[in-house]
């Protein structure tokens, strides 16, 4: 009988303090250090900015950086047959490799990858790289 008093002397006392438990502004907040159960991982996001008809708007232009690859023959044949597929970006950003680097590298991407390119120029390929790219070769 005894806890049913005091059980029922708490939920007074509860319900007389509602008002001190109000909510405040900030949204999911119960009570300072106590939140309102809502979706994991959900974080309440700012109205979308009303946009006018008659506005505009402008990007500024995409960096499209490209390093100029080492001059020398065989150049213009690294650059349309690579810029197939990828930016020569690629060449220039790899760390400096060995020859049988740079020559698996080619192989690796006819045979793997379907690059198209002829028998002869890609010897030409694979001389140009190893003459500009490897440790010995690279200027920095």
């Amino acid at each position: 009988m005894k806890k049913i008093i005091y059980v029922l002397i708490g939920l007074l006392v509860i319900d007389l303090n509602k008002p001190l438990l109000a909510k405040t502004g900030l949204p999911g907040l119960v009570r300072s250090g106590q939140y309102s159960k809502g979706t994991l991982l959900s974080i309440t996001q700012p109205d979308p900015v009303q946009q006018s008809i008659d506005s505009v708007y402008s990007v500024g232009t995409y960096p499209l950086y490209t390093p100029e690859l080492a001059k020398g023959e065989g150049l213009d044949i690294v650059q349309g047959y690579c810029n197939l597929c990828h930016s020569v970006t690629y060449i220039t950003m790899q760390p400096p490799l060995p020859a049988d680097t740079w020559e698996a590298e080619v192989l690796k991407m006819i045979d793997t990858y379907g690059a198209l390119i002829p028998e002869d120029e890609t010897r030409q390929v694979i001389v140009y790289l190893q003459a500009h790219y490897t440790p010995e070769t690279r200027r920095q």
